[in-house]
């Protein structure tokens, strides 16, 4: 990346649709609605040949006090500190406001190179606004369509220099906010198999979910060690789900902030519906999801069904239980916690239960060894010649039910996949084996092969029948074989 682009202006002047443009994908969240983007979202951004790092950020509002609206217009003051370019947006349709001119002036003082862009100037409605920008004195504005991709060229004229310039200083710290994991790597069974650690090239992939006002903006904001997400009382603060790049204890890792998750009955708005589906996608992303509950109230009927979402979608799971600090009587907390956990969640029975202060950074290296213990048990592949002598005990423990009288044989197990661990048992009448039994087994592996807490994926199959001769046309009958026939008849 040659250099940082920061997107800003007030509230709804089509920021995001210019941000989601420049990166290609839908990844920030846009509604007709004001005030939408309240994080500051990061993304690689493509224009012609030119590679730069683009920041989206909250609508710029005439707040300068504690409340949500002086917190958000702040984080955005602190973009505007990080970038190497701000692209000032208003709404030509609307025309300049008082806002608008409050913030130019704040811009022409913080930031070096700041380029006036007249949004939505498609059609003559609009000529009247490009005009009053004018009067801003930050130069010609650029007319642009961030929705239908007017003004692109004239833009890129305007970066190509810029570009040049910074070039030199070229640093790669745009995180990469789109990544597929990669689930169907093949194995060779002779080879010693290691667990691929994370490298600055593909980090560890971390979703922190959770209900709402659970503290997962304040926690990231602890590991990073800086106010990088905005955080606050209310609940509900964060909308889109933010990735972030970074190095915790020396492992590479991208952290995938959500927004918090209500019960399905009270998310009525569209923008809830949004934020909830981008929490979810975040969840698919990751290697690892930390489920993140408040101690004054967990495992509430909410909690279990966002780590049910991630067992299901087979994400390493690991349950961090915050603002530890006000507990007053912890061991009995903590006990009443873990036999919560086991009645509640028996699908991730053994899955490390930390508890940690997002406020005061507590419990945070515990967390850290959890993530990192539950990805290299996610990722953990078992030989079959072990796998097999395992499954001999388990038969001879305890064999299989015989349903309807008919007997099951298993004969033979293997693993077909890491990411979660996923392994094949071959044996007769598969569709007669009982859940029961292949809880069982599966609670074997977890306990044997020391894989606690992960998705363990566990599929019969039969063999079919080993006749060498079944489904062959049958011989035509020799002459002799006519001949006594006959006689017979």
């Amino acid at each position: 990346m040659s250099f940082t682009l920061a997107i800003v202006g007030r509230p709804n002047v089509g920021k995001s649709t210019l941000f989601n443009r420049l990166v290609g994908k839908k990844l920030a969240l846009v509604d007709d609605q004001p005030g939408v983007t309240r994080d500051l979202r990061e993304g690689e951004a493509k224009l012609g040949d030119l590679r730069f790092t683009v920041i989206d950020t909250a609508g710029l509002e005439d707040a300068t006090d504690n409340s949500l609206e002086g917190r958000m217009r702040r984080l955005t003051e602190r973009a505007v500190d990080m970038a190497d370019i701000c692209l000032f947006m208003v709404d030509a349709r609307a025309g300049i406001t008082p806002t608008d001119e409050i913030f130019a002036d704040i811009l022409r003082r913080k930031s070096a190179h700041v380029i006036l862009a007249a949004n939505k100037a498609e059609g003559n409605a609009a000529e009247a606004g490009v005009l009053e920008a004018y009067g801003l004195g930050l130069g010609e504005p650029l007319r642009l369509s961030g929705e239908h991709g007017e003004g692109m060229p004239d833009l890129y004229s305007v970066l190509m220099p810029l570009a040049e310039k910074y070039e030199a200083e070229a640093t790669d710290t745009g995180p990469i906010v789109d990544v597929d994991v990669d689930e169907d790597d093949d194995w060779d069974e002779e080879e010693d198999y290691e667990v691929p650690m994370p490298t600055a090239d593909k980090p560890l992939q971390v979703a922190v979910i959770g209900r709402p006002n659970a503290g997962k903006s304040t926690l990231i904001n602890k590991i990073l060690g800086e106010d990088r997400l905005l955080t606050g009382p209310e609940a509900g603060i964060t909308r889109d789900a933010i990735s972030l790049r970074l190095e915790w204890n020396d492992v590479p890792m991208r952290i995938f902030d959500t927004a918090g998750m209500r019960k399905k009955a009270k998310v009525q708005e569209k923008l809830e519906k949004l934020s909830v589906s981008d929490g979810l996608r975040a969840v698919k992303f990751a290697e690892v999801v930390v489920v993140l509950l408040d101690a004054a109230i967990p495992f509430e009927q909410q909690d279990l069904r966002i780590a049910d979402l991630a067992e299901r979608e087979g994400r390493a799971v690991v349950v961090a239980v915050n603002k530890w600090d006000v507990e007053e009587d912890k061991q009995d907390k903590l006990k009443a916690l873990k036999e919560s956990f086991e009645r509640l969640l028996p699908q991730l029975r053994g899955a490390p239960l930390i508890t940690v202060s997002a406020k005061t950074g507590r419990g945070l290296d515990r967390l850290n060894a959890a993530i990192i213990r539950a990805y290299q048990v996610w990722n953990r592949r078992i030989p079959t010649a072990a796998l097999n002598r395992w499954l001999t005990g388990m038969l001879e423990q305890h064999p299989p039910p015989a349903p309807q009288g008919k007997r099951i044989k298993m004969r033979y197990m293997t693993q077909a996949k890491t990411r979660p661990p996923g392994f094949v048992v071959m044996c007769s009448h598969p569709d007669k084996v009982p859940a029961a039994y292949s809880r069982y087994l599966v609670n074997g592996l977890r306990q044997d092969f020391e894989m606690p807490g992960t998705p363990i994926r566990l599929t019969l199959r039969g063999q079919g029948d080993k006749n060498p001769y079944k489904g062959r046309k049958k011989a035509p009958p020799s002459k002799l074989r006519k001949h006594l026939e006959g006689r017979r008849g």
